[in-house]
């Protein structure tokens, strides 16, 4: 199997989908700018939001994957299909329990989650508003979640990596035609989030019945199997959950501060996520599986190449994307969202927080190779510890930025404690691979992210004056972004260029593949 062509599908499709999730954005703060109606949407899309992410993203996969890939490589397709139909049943049932629970309880999650309001105020009330509609889109998202991880299991990674488009464009369908129908215009994101699951769920049906993998109710919660994933997506939830409950507790946090701030770091948060579906996800996706087989061999020559395949790959293509990203944030911000409700002051502080998630962004992206090496080997519970380390010195450092940084900057500080909490979780992941043998010579990577690194001088420089030299900044509209298009495609070929010259084998990342 030839991972990189996998891997370009995934983060294709995925693409697709973050491009619209720009232009979701776009549309979102256009329309209603960065006030307290949307930061309270921002609030109360975080909790099904995390849970998309934990579970599409993170823990449920990550337990799930490595017992379906090796029950249907040891027992075949048909116990495979009898545990999909087991643990489907099983989830729908909890989650639509937790639905429920979630629109009783909303008063109190949102006093949970968002401390800064008081739930009987005008934006604490419409918080709540927005929860009681938007929560229920946790039993959709998880069921496609679970529809995904079968379809990858089975090698079908193009219908998952194309599905979570279908939530911008529901959530840019209601911004621009059903918002004029509500009293609170912000209400119709709300129905835009409903709209994305349910789309999302049934897009995955066509393509579960063609492999024959529609589950069928079967309730059995003691089964084996499903007790086996159960107990080892307890430490993964946990694990996986803790980078979810600092942004949480950012997010609480934000809303004592000035308003705004909560979407200041949406926005900024959405741009970090490009680069982090584009490759954090897409590997993750792709080497989970991969990895569940390969360790299960006795020769570890496969397990080192896939590995060492997947740090250099990152590193080839993290090192430009964050030099990039830090030099064109200004313009790239400016060119996209100052417009209507959206303005240059509100441009200026989601840069600064950018800055702040910038500094984070390639350990943010390697957790995403590194957590899947311990989950293959069906360890969830070492990840677990070292997130916890990581989200307590998260929250100190969170302590430390407010008191220290000007009041204009807090909500940056909140951005640069998480990246920091980042870089703690990735070095003590590598520390706690090798002493386990489970990481890889440094000597099969480490040429490749030097020679990386120097090749993104030639790139920062073209990139530094070409910028300055064309007043990108000032520019505007389309002639705006056909510029930075061009600027950002010429830096990236003088950038693989440089790489190529400077002796990185890319020939043998595109045409890598497994020995099994």
């Amino acid at each position: 199997m030839r991972l990189f062509r996998s891997f370009s599908s995934v983060s294709g499709l995925t693409l697709i989908s973050r491009i619209l999730g720009l232009l979701r954005d776009v549309v979102l703060m256009a329309k209603f700018g960065a006030s307290p109606a949307m930061d309270a949407f921002f609030v109360a899309f975080r909790l099904p939001n995390m849970l998309r992410r934990l579970f599409a993203e993170g823990a449920f996969a990550q337990a799930f994957v490595p017992i379906l890939a090796r029950m249907r490589e040891v027992e075949g397709d048909g116990q495979a299909r009898q545990l999909v139909g087991k643990v489907a049943t099983l989830m729908a049932v909890v989650l639509l329990f937790v639905s429920v629970l979630g629109v009783m309880l909303s008063p109190y999650l949102v006093y949970l989650i968002a401390s800064g309001y008081d739930y009987q105020s005008e934006t604490g009330d419409l918080t709540v508003q927005l929860v009681r509609l938007t929560f229920p889109y946790i039993l959709f998202i998880s069921l496609t979640s679970l529809a995904s991880s079968v379809l990858n299991t089975w090698g079908n990674f193009v219908v998952p990596a194309i599905t979570p488009a279908l939530l911008n464009v529901c959530f840019i369908f209601s911004a621009l035609y059903l918002s004029p129908l509500f009293d609170q215009p912000i209400l119709s994101l709300a129905i835009g989030v409903l709209l994305g699951g349910v789309a999302q769920l049934i897009f995955q049906v066509p393509s579960l019945w063609k492999l024959g993998l529609i589950p069928k109710f079967n309730w059995s919660p003691k089964d084996s199997g499903v007790l086996q994933i159960l107990r080892k997506m307890g430490p993964a939830i946990f694990g996986v959950s803790v980078a979810q409950v600092s942004l949480l507790i950012n997010t609480s946090i934000a809303t004592y501060l000035q308003p705004g701030s909560v979407s200041w770091l949406s926005v900024a948060d959405r741009l970090m996520e490009f680069p982090v579906g584009l490759l954090g996800v897409a590997m993750a996706t792709i080497m989970l599986p991969s990895l569940s087989s390969a360790v299960a061999q006795p020769d570890r020559r496969d397990y080192e190449l896939l590995l060492s395949w997947g740090i250099r790959l990152l590193l080839i293509v993290l090192l430009p994307s964050v030099v990039g990203l830090v030099l064109l944030s200004p313009p790239i911000i400016s060119l996209l969202f100052v417009r209507g409700q959206f303005g240059a002051d509100d441009a200026l502080m989601t840069n600064y927080a950018f800055w702040g998630y910038g500094v984070g962004l390639l350990p943010i992206v390697m957790i995403k190779l590194f957590a899947p090496v311990f989950y293959a080997n069906q360890d969830t519970k070492t990840p677990v510890k070292i997130a916890v380390v990581a989200l307590i010195s998260t929250q100190i450092l969170n302590f430390i930025f407010l008191i220290t940084f000007p009041h204009s900057l807090k909500h940056a500080g909140l951005a640069l404690a998480i990246s920091f909490g980042a870089w703690i979780n990735m070095i003590l992941l590598i520390f706690s691979l090798r002493r386990r043998s489970l990481f890889i010579s440094s000597s099969l990577w480490r040429p490749d992210m030097i020679r990386g690194l120097l090749a993104t001088i030639p790139m920062a420089a073209f990139i530094i004056w070409s910028s300055d030299y064309f007043g990108l900044i000032n520019r505007a509209g389309i002639e705006g972004l056909a510029l930075l298009f061009l600027i950002v495609l010429l830096g990236a070929i003088i950038y693989f260029a440089s790489a190529q010259i400077m002796g990185v084998n890319l020939k043998s990342i595109i045409k890598f593949k497994r020995i099994q």
